[in-house]
């Protein structure tokens, strides 16, 4: 079914206790501020709409109120991802790869401080593991369709009708892949970041089957988990709009999904990160990549390229490095 150990991941999660309280602090600190400025604008707008002449106006500016409050918190976060990237994902992925390969790592709010040591080791700004990120993502895109998709090792009857959907699925299952990629920028203890990236994608390519199936099944776990959540976060959302002014029930829809957003960012995400870095490492152990895979990445992706070429531009030696734990 899937090589993954649950209860390893499980494991790993608690070990790294003080990450995951960072992560509710931040990503349920982020629904907070949701809550406030949609609740904040909609009671400004109820109070202004009181001025129109119009009988529904509260009503009407209390939805548009409410509407500018989540936009402006929404575009908050958008500028602040980076920092996020850094700080959070980043060290928490740092310390998961220390456990995964058996090394020791401080305990209590240590953790925080050593895993931020770690992450400046490689990645001097956070601008810099940003662009990383944002160039892996956009190569990650181009192996869906170099594996043919799940057609090629799923061979059941007329399949063919539903390769499509299936494939959308994959591509929504590769969420987590660039956090991948960083654990092996990490692991391997490489001083050039963007070589570092393309050598881990191009790995991740040649044992694409073996990762997107197990990224499939984890997928699988993780929606399934998300919707449960969201139905249990239904109930306190609308308890909340219940005390602010107008009729927002439409907006305990979008609370609940934002609730099961923090929720799934806090525990979840962290759970399919250490599953599929468990498969990634045991997988490639012992492999370099394949030039090949390289060229087809390459050919097929503009962001691999532009990945390739900063590779090229900051590389030291005249060689792939060979994947290795940092010591």
């Amino acid at each position: 079914m899937w090589d993954f150990s649950i209860g390893r991941s499980v494991s790993v999660m608690a070990r790294t206790w003080p990450f995951i309280a960072l992560r509710i602090i931040v990503y349920f600190g982020i629904t907070l501020a949701y809550i406030m400025a949609t609740g904040t604008g909609a009671s400004v707008g109820y109070g202004v709409g009181h001025i129109s002449s119009d009988p529904d106006g509260p009503l009407s500016f209390a939805l548009w109120g409410g509407v500018v409050g989540f936009g402006v918190v929404s575009i908050a976060v958008y500028w602040i991802r980076e920092y996020i990237l850094y700080i959070v994902k980043a060290g928490h992925i740092a310390v998961m790869v220390h456990l995964i390969d058996g090394r020791d790592i401080p305990d209590g709010q240590g953790q925080i401080g050593y895993a931020r040591d770690v992450v400046t080791e490689r990645f001097a700004e956070a601008n810099v593991l940003f662009v990383v990120d944002q160039l892996v993502k956009g190569a990650i895109r181009a192996i869906t369709g170099l594996l043919g998709g799940i057609a090629a090792f799923l061979p059941i009857p007329g399949l063919s009708g539903l390769v499509s959907f299936i494939n959308t699925v994959i591509r929504l299952s590769l969420t987590y892949v660039d956090e991948i990629i960083l654990g092996y920028n990490i692991r391997i203890n490489s001083a050039s970041p963007f070589e570092t990236a393309r050598q881990g994608v191009v790995l991740y390519a040649q044992n694409g089957r073996v990762m997107v199936k197990n990224a499939i099944w984890l997928a699988i776990i993780m929606w399934g988990a998300a919707f449960v959540i969201f139905l249990l976060m239904l109930t306190p959302a609308a308890a909340i709009l219940y005390m602010m002014p107008g009729q927002l029930a439409g907006w305990a829809f979008v609370l609940a999904i934002v609730f099961a957003w923090a929720f799934k960012a806090a525990f979840i995400e962290p759970f399919a990160i250490a599953s599929l870095m468990q498969v990634y490492f045991s997988t490639i152990e012992g492999q370099v990549p394949d030039p090949e895979w390289d060229a087809r990445l390459a050919e097929t992706s503009s962001k691999f390229r532009e990945l390739k070429d900063k590779a090229l531009g900051s590389f030291r030696g005249s060689r792939w490095e060979t994947p290795r734990t940092a010591v």
